[in-house]
């Protein structure tokens, strides 16, 4: 799905995919929602969000954002992850070396299969996002 979806659910969001793209995005949804079940699925600017918090920028800005991302591009899948690594850094640059055939971003983890990442170590980074000091931002 390289546009922004019009789905209104998260379950009709994954039937709108084509294959095989559909059951690589329904098992990491599946693995999210076992892995972290706390974190209750939406949508969110035309991706699968779980969780919500709520940020407050030092300007006075403020908003609510989901804490996990899950989006199918055009050339690969996307996970974001709106959380720090307890060191002032982002989660997902955390995981860089752990996670060496995805394409990590800042708050990103890209990549083409599921089979691409290790399955234990990203159920580690999702468990880790869900407790993150974003998870608990007033």
């Amino acid at each position: 799905m390289s546009r922004t979806s019009t789905a209104t659910t998260p379950d009709q969001y994954i039937a709108q995919l084509d294959e095989p793209r559909r059951e690589q995005i329904g098992r990491l949804h599946d693995l999210i929602r076992k892995t972290v079940p706390g974190l209750e699925p939406y949508m969110e600017s035309g991706m699968i969000g779980y969780g919500r918090y709520h940020y407050r920028y030092a300007s006075g800005r403020e908003g609510d954002w989901c804490l996990l991302g899950l989006a199918s591009h055009k050339r690969y899948i996307s996970l974001y992850l709106t959380a720090e690594d307890g060191k002032g850094g982002y989660l997902a640059e955390a995981y860089r070396d752990r996670l060496s055939k995805a394409d990590i971003g800042k708050s990103c983890v890209r990549f083409r299969r599921l089979e691409d990442l290790d399955q234990e170590v990203l159920r580690e980074m999702l468990r880790e996002a869900a407790t993150s000091p974003a998870a608990s931002a007033t």
